[in-house]
């Protein structure tokens, strides 16, 4: 996307990263210079590259983190109290706002492929534009899309719109999710469906025809899109959506998996299953609290790392956009 607003050019300015995405927002072509630029940075040891960036942009953290502890204290306030993530918000450069938040390189693969957090998996489901990946985490990201795609689809009716499913996708991240309670836009979701449509159509395609192939989907192709979309609702299929939810994961849903032999030798793992509903209401219950508990605590990790002038006005921010919703 050659996008102004998602460009990554202050990234000269930093410690050098192994993974930079833009994400939020920025993407939908948004000018208005009030509005921040949201970015992910993989770094492979935290407290290495906050001392680095210390000496570089102190001015980039709140003062009191500075003070009692340099990069020690925010790594351990990320780790400790939020979700591994360490933002800076508000900081200004070439005269745009921008927030960047620095995660260990390791959890992030972890939470892409197990869901530990569910925290930048769930962003990682939406559209990024990815600027530095030397860990391949563009790859990497296809097993968390697949997963988020069978997530939605136990979620959906047996017959729904392609737009239907990409706002499930990304509502999956904001189910449980504290500040959907009175610190976020209400209409959230289908606003960032609608503003990035073609992108998530481009993300999930290969996708859908790979469900289509093992028979899961049907659908029909209209002018390059697709039409309304079927889906398999036989128990097999329902099965075969779950086993592709990370492992650990479906340990918290409490489902079994079996390992069979296929008659060319291969095993195969198979997940047992009462119905279709249970699996559904199961998997609810497990990603709701999963993302209540990590909003919780990265919130309250942000206020801290934030400091308190900017907290307000970041809050009374977000409530806003909650009030007007």
């Amino acid at each position: 996307m050659e996008n102004s607003e998602v460009r990554a050019d202050f990234l000269k300015d930093l410690p050098p990263v192994e993974f930079c995405c833009a994400y939020g927002s920025a993407l939908l072509g948004n000018h208005d210079k009030n509005t921040m630029v949201d970015y992910i940075l993989g770094v492979s040891d935290p407290i290495k590259w906050h001392s680095e960036n210390l000496e570089l942009n102190r001015d980039h953290y709140a003062s009191w983190m500075v003070h009692l502890g340099g990069a020690k204290m925010i790594t351990l306030v990320a780790d400790k109290v939020g979700v591994g993530v360490h933002f800076n918000p508000f900081v200004n450069w070439n005269n745009r706002m921008i927030k960047y938040g620095v995660v260990r390189s390791h959890n992030l693969v972890q939470d892409l492929l197990h869901w530990k957090h569910f925290y930048l998996s769930g962003r990682l489901q939406k559209p990024v534009n990815i600027h530095v990946d030397t860990l391949d985490i563009a790859n990497l990201n296809l097993v968390n899309l697949k997963a988020a795609t069978s997530a939605a689809l136990l979620l959906l009716p047996p017959e729904f719109s392609e737009e239907q499913l990409y706002a499930k996708i990304c509502g999956l991240s904001y189910m449980g999710d504290v500040r959907m309670l009175f610190a976020e836009d209400k209409n959230k979701v289908n606003k960032i469906v609608r503003g990035q449509f073609h992108l998530f159509h481009t993300m999930y395609r290969p996708l859908l025809e790979e469900y289509a192939a093992k028979d899961l989907l049907r659908f029909p192709f209209t002018g390059g899109h697709l039409g309304n979309i079927i889906q398999n609702y036989e128990l097999r299929a329902t099965q075969t959506l779950v086993s592709s939810l990370p492992s650990t994961f479906k340990s918290c849903m409490g489902i079994r998996e079996n390992s069979k032999s296929s008659q060319s030798g291969q095993l195969r793992h198979e997940v047992t299953i009462g119905s279709r509903e249970e699996a559904a209401n199961c998997m609810k219950k497990v990603l709701r609290r999963k993302v209540m508990v990590s909003s919780t605590r990265q919130a309250i990790s942000g206020l801290l790392a934030t400091g308190g002038v900017h907290a307000a006005w970041y809050l009374s921010n977000k409530m806003s956009k909650w009030w007007k919703s």
